[in-house]
C-alpha cells in the first residue's frame, strides 16, 4: 500500500481537481521562475560547491522504503502498488506544486531532504546538475531504458540521460467550438484571427505567461526564446493591444469546465487536459482539438534521484519498475499523457484508447515542438502577461 503525507486523490472521469493541481503545478513553473526567483537560486546556492555526486547504488539488496517527492496524482497506483508488492519497498508518496518548491527544499536540505526519487521539468534539470541536486544514474540498474522511445531520449537538457529520463510530456494547442466557427483552423495565425472575430469575449488562453508569450511567438514562426528587446516590444503589443480586449479568461484548465460545460468557444489547452476535456463532454463531435503550426511546444517532466537519496537502489528499482511496457501503459492511461515509451501508440490502439491523436503525434509534428529555455527575458514575460491580464479586465 502507498502511504501519502499529502493524500492524492484517484484520477478519473468524474473528479477532476487532482487534474487541475497537476496541470497548473506541472507548467506554472517555467513563468513563475522570475517572481520566485528559481535560477538565481541555482546560481547562488549550490550545495557541496555544486559537485554532481556519483550513482550510490551499485545493484545491492533494496532497502525497505522508497519517497518520492513528484507532482499530485502522477503516477498509477496500480504501478506503485505493484512495485511494493513484486519487489518490497513500500513507497511514500509527496507532492510539490510547482519546480521552484522542489529545488528551494532541495537547496535548503544540502543532501538531506530525505527524498529519494524527483521528478522535474526539463528545462531545469541543467542548473540543478550543475548546482549538485541530481545524483547521477548507474545505467546498469535500469535495463528498461531499453523499452524508451528514442524521441523521448537525448533531450538537450540531459543528452545522455546520465541523471534523468523521461516522466511524462505534452505539447500546447486549441481547442475550438465548430458550431460557432464553423471555418477550419490550423494555426496560432488561425487562433488568433478566430479570437479576433467569432470568438471575441469567448476566448480563453493559458494563465502561464510561457503559453501565452509563446503562442505570439510560434505564430510568427520565430524563436520563443528570444531576449531580444524589440521582439519583445512587438509582442507586447499585439498581446496587450490587440489580443487582451477580446479574451474572456485565462484558464490553464479548459478541459476542466469550459469544454465539457460549453462556456468558451476557443480555448488554448495542453494537450492532455483538452483531452479530458472533450470526452468529458455530453457532445464530443462539438469540439475541435488543433496542434497548431507553424511551431508550438513541448515541455518533459523527468524521473530522477536526489542527490543524498537514503534509498538509492530501491529509487534505482522503481524508476526501472516503471519503464516496463505494461507499466508504461498503465501510467499513460492514468494520466493522459504520453510517458514516453517505445512503441506505445500500438499499445493503445490493442486496447481501444480513446482520442490517441492527443497523445501521439508524428514525427513532422514533433519537429514543430521547441522546448522553452531559463533566460534572462524572464522578467519581462511575466511583466507582459500581468499587463495583458490587466487590458483583458481580468
Amino acid at each position: 500500500m502507498t502511504e501519502s503525507r499529502n493524500p492524492l486523490r484517484i484520477l478519473v472521469p468524474e473528479s477532476a481537481a487532482p487534474r487541475i493541481a497537476r496541470d497548473l503545478s506541472r507548467r506554472g513553473f517555467l513563468s513563475l521562475a522570475a517572481l520566485a526567483g528559481g535560477t538565481a537560486v541555482l546560481a547562488a546556492c549550490a550545495p557541496g560547491g555544486g559537485s554532481t555526486p556519483e550513482a550510490q547504488a551499485d545493484g545491492g539488496e533494496l532497502e525497505d522504503s522508497l519517497s518520492v517527492y513528484t507532482w499530485g496524482d502522477y503516477d498509477s497506483p496500480d504501478v506503485v502498488s505493484s512495485f511494493t508488492s513484486e519487489l518490497g519497498p513500500k513507497v511514500t508518496l509527496d507532492s510539490y506544486s510547482s519546480n521552484e518548491e522542489l529545488i528551494a527544499k532541495l537547496i535548503a536540505a544540502k543532501g538531506t531532504s530525505g527524498y529519494d526519487i524527483v521528478v522535474p521539468t526539463g528545462v531545469f534539470i541543467p542548473q540543478m546538475i550543475e548546482n549538485g541536486l541530481l545524483t547521477k544514474f548507474n545505467k546498469d540498474l535500469l535495463p528498461n531504458l531499453a523499452n524508451m522511445d528514442p524521441t523521448a531520449l537525448g533531450r538537450a537538457w540531459d543528452p545522455s540521460n546520465d541523471y534523468s529520463v523521461c516522466k511524462a510530456w505534452g505539447t500546447t494547442g486549441y481547442v475550438y467550438d465548430k458550431t460557432v466557427i464553423t471555418r477550419e483552423l490550423t494555426t496560432w495565425a488561425d487562433f488568433f484571427d478566430a479570437a479576433q472575430n467569432e470568438a471575441s469575449g469567448k476566448t480563453s488562453m493559458s494563465d502561464d505567461p510561457a503559453g501565452i508569450i509563446g503562442s505570439y511567438f510560434w505564430a510568427n514562426d520565430t524563436d520563443w526564446n528570444t531576449t531580444d528587446p524589440d521582439e519583445l516590444e512587438a509582442c507586447r503589443a499585439f498581446l496587450v493591444d490587440e489580443i487582451a480586449p477580446h479574451i474572456s479568461a485565462f484558464d490553464s484548465y479548459p478541459g476542466t469546465n469550459a469544454i465539457p460545460q460549453g462556456t468558451q468557444v476557443l480555448m488554448q489547452a495542453w494537450n492532455g487536459d483538452a483531452r479530458l476535456g472533450i470526452l468529458e463532454s455530453s457532445d464530443p463531435d462539438r469540439w475541435q482539438w488543433v496542434l497548431p503550426g507553424p511551431q508550438t511546444e513541448l515541455w518533459m517532466d523527468n524521473w530522477a534521484i536526489a542527490a543524498g537519496a537514503p534509498h538509492p537502489e530501491a529509487a534505482h528499482a522503481f524508476i526501472n519498475h516503471s519503464m516496463t511496457p505494461e507499466n508504461l501503459y498503465l501510467n499513460l492511461d492514468y494520466i493522459g499523457y504520453n510517458v514516453g515509451g517505445a512503441d506505445m501508440q500500438q499499445a493503445a490502439t490493442d486496447n481501444g484508447l480513446e482520442l490517441p491523436e492527443l497523445i501521439f503525434f508524428s514525427e513532422d509534428q514533433l519537429a514543430a515542438m521547441h522546448e522553452q529555455e531559463l533566460n534572462d527575458s524572464q522578467t519581462v514575460r511575466v511583466d507582459i502577461w500581468t499587463e495583458m491580464k490587466a487590458a483583458a479586465g481580468a
